[in-house]
């Protein structure tokens, strides 16, 4: 603990923003720079706790006093070696994470807290550009093969513990470019396509082999990789859009969001997009869910300049400060706006969609909805709605993006063809991140359903552990921010 005073001291700061009226101009993040003092005042702020909960709030367990004492004395190289041994990439998470850890802070009782999401940035960056991040390559190799299916964050982090503990790994992504979520999903005013290449370099360059346009069961046999490969890792991610089956859903403009926002990162790219062109300009926008993913249509939306933004929630408002259902140290239920938000769209809460209404020549033109009221059913105990007589109405609406979530992974495929067991959520069944089938792992999204990218790193760690204890009947990979040795 640098400054033991530093919680008294300091205030918690962030970087500015650039105007929203520049900003939505371009598709390039938009995070000001911050002085490297500011930082090291705001990671002064960090108690030092004797109970640090921030560790339990983070999935990964990352180990945040100790680091933040380090960027506190300017020892920024310490700092990225400490959080190296919890988080493969600082730089993913301190952009798009967020930030558990900052709910659990036990100095968020009574004041603001620690800003840890960007102390961890800020280390990613200051690692990168001191040259603190260097190629790795195990010393040994175990001899092993490993072929990991999947190159979103739980895939890249499996693959990166698989090849320190010294198995030979490839990994292989359906698409033309590796990534996965961070590639295609998230647009690129929130992490920019030149961070997640400049991560792929250093795992290339650590002995990492990866292999695009390889759809695993469609242009490569499952059988293939199970006579190749010593282990499979199966990272598919969550990918089966939920929908809304109503009336009118069949009309034109009316698409999955997951679509809009490829479409718009492929196009940002400079990539092809297809015949099919998914795009906001000039059109009543309507966002049907409330969560990032709805957030980041928004934000997209405003840039391709909509002629109006709308995003519904099927939930009533969050109250503005923490709620007391949700007490320190849990993830607390309030108001959340978003840097999207903030650039501009009409928010509703405890809306029912209840049709999509043709204008006569099968497009999209408005969008009928009711005012809903939740009461909780006696009976059963569950909270159940209620439409409010005489709310009905008519949004215009010319393009609708539905963001309502994922209902678990792609069967179709390998799942299928491997015969995998799954929960009843229809994602795939593990026992200690194996499969029903030997050999065979599953993290992720496709494991755990849909979730956050801090969740799929962590995943991707775990497996990679069950992993290398099933190959090698011991393992050092590190777990939760402990070093953990197995027999």
């Amino acid at each position: 603990m640098g400054d033991i005073k530093g919680f008294l001291k300091y205030t918690k700061e962030l970087p500015e923003k650039e105007p929203v009226s520049q900003r939505i101009e371009h598709y390039q993040e938009f995070i000001l720079d911050f002085p490297e003092d500011k930082t090291q005042n705001q990671a002064a702020r960090c108690m030092d706790c004797g109970i640090p909960f921030c560790h339990n709030g983070c999935p990964l367990g990352n180990v945040i006093p100790d680091f933040n004492d380090a960027v506190y004395r300017g020892d920024w190289k310490e700092a990225y070696e400490i959080m190296s041994t919890t988080n493969n990439f600082p730089e993913f998470t301190g952009r798009i994470c967020p930030a558990p850890c900052e709910s659990a802070c036990v100095l968020g009782i009574n004041q603001p807290p620690v800003t840890i999401e960007h102390i961890e940035k800020s280390i990613a960056e200051e690692a990168f550009n001191r040259g603190f991040v260097r190629p790795e390559p195990p010393v040994v190799r175990s001899g092993m093969q490993v072929a990991v299916v999947g190159s979103g964050p739980a895939g890249l982090a499996a693959a990166a513990q698989l090849n320190k503990a010294g198995h030979a790994v490839t990994v292989f992504e359906r698409n033309d470019e590796v990534g996965g979520l961070l590639r295609y999903g998230i647009p690129d005013f929130k992490l920019e396509k030149s961070v997640v290449e400049r991560r792929i370099k250093v795992m290339e360059s650590e002995g990492i082999k990866f292999r695009t346009n390889a759809n695993v069961g469609v242009n490569i046999a499952v059988e293939e990789l199970q006579n190749e490969y010593d282990a499979l890792v199966l990272t598919g991610g969550s990918t089966i859009p939920r929908d809304l089956p109503i009336k009118g859903r069949d009309l034109e403009g009316v698409e999955f969001a997951m679509d809009f926002l490829e479409q718009n990162n492929r196009r940002v790219a400079g990539k092809p997009i297809g015949d099919k062109v998914i795009h906001a300009k000039d059109k009543h926008v309507v966002v049907i869910g409330g969560g990032d993913t709805g957030s980041d249509c928004v934000g997209t939306s405003n840039r391709h300049k909509a002629a109006s933004v709308t995003q519904l929630e099927l939930l009533v408002k969050p109250p503005e400060e923490r709620h007391e259902s949700t007490p320190w140290p849990r993830w607390p239920l309030m108001l959340r706006t978003s840097s999207s938000h903030e650039e501009g769209a009409d928010r509703s809460w405890a809306v029912l969609t209840k049709k999509f209404i043709d204008d006569g020549e099968g497009r999209v033109k408005g969008l009928e909805v009711v005012d809903i009221e939740w009461k909780k059913n006696e009976d059963t105990g569950r909270n159940e709605f209620v439409e409010k007589e005489g709310s009905q109405r008519v949004l215009p609406c010319d393009l609708a993006l539905l963001a309502i979530g994922f209902v678990h992974p792609q069967h179709e495929g390998v799942v299928e063809q491997l015969g995998l067991e799954l929960d009843s959520r229809g994602n795939v069944k593990t026992d200690n991140y194996e499969t029903s089938v030997e050999n065979v792992f599953a993290a992720g999204d496709m494991r755990r359903g849909q979730s956050l990218v801090v969740w799929a790193i962590s995943e991707g760690r775990e497996a990679a552990r069950a992993v290398d204890l099933k190959l090698m009947g011991h393992t050092n990979l590190e777990t939760k921010g402990h070093q953990h040795l197995e027999f």
